[in-house]
């Protein structure tokens, strides 16, 4: 079973990252995917090494995003590709065969090539605008719903894009399995507790992190 509620990680610096996944960790989260840019191989490697330790430390599974090889290396629970990364069936005769793999996808038709690719999960988005600087257009709540309608997948399909705790029921109703969340939790690790409240996703007693 894919955790209903998955944290995308955030922060300006590697550490800011780690900070945070702590934070989520201690305040519940089930899953983490840690998501860094514009870093080398090198440090991406020792802050995966670094996130791997946190997350079993709580029994948290961790996604590494974008780099099989990273993910192969630390024994990550699995790797989310991008659109633009490596195929995942490529990607799947490197890894272990218990890592996950994740993909994106923004259409119908991504989300096919995905589901022939035998991907875990999948990520739908954007839910909402997350950049200005976006070209891909919000699906919303009509976008999600045409696009399960059509799929009708036993593959865990997870929306993202700027979900706030007040959208989940309604996209829970559009058929999706969960979300991933990056700016809501960062700003407040408490409303970890009320996502898996939304989702009924932990089966474990949820704590608040105090700063």
């Amino acid at each position: 079973m894919i955790p209903k509620l998955h944290y995308i990680s955030q922060g300006n610096t590697p550490k800011e990252h780690l900070e945070n996944i702590q934070k989520v960790c201690t305040s519940g989260a089930e899953l983490v995917q840690l998501r860094l840019k514009n870093i080398s191989d090198k440090k991406f490697l020792k802050c995966a090494e670094e996130a791997r330790e946190i997350t079993a430390h709580f029994q948290t599974r961790l996604i590494i995003n974008d780099d099989y090889k990273i993910a192969k290396t630390i024994k990550a629970d699995g790797v989310h590709l991008g659109k633009t990364d490596v195929c995942p069936t490529i990607s799947r005769k490197h890894l272990f065969t218990w890592q996950m793999i994740g993909g994106t996808a923004n259409t119908i038709q991504d989300c096919q090539v995905l589901i022939g690719k035998n991907v875990d999960y999948i990520y739908l988005s954007p839910f909402k605008l997350v950049s200005e600087k976006s070209n891909l257009i919000p699906l919303g709540l009509n976008g999600y719903t045409l696009i399960m309608e059509a799929l009708k997948t036993n593959t865990p399909i997870i929306g993202f894009g700027n979900i706030t705790t007040n959208d989940v029921e309604a996209i829970l109703k559009t058929g999706v399995s969960g979300i991933a969340v990056s700016d809501e939790i960062t700003r407040d690790f408490n409303t970890i507790r009320t996502f898996n409240q939304l989702l009924n996703a932990s089966s474990t007693k949820e704590q608040r992190y105090t700063f």
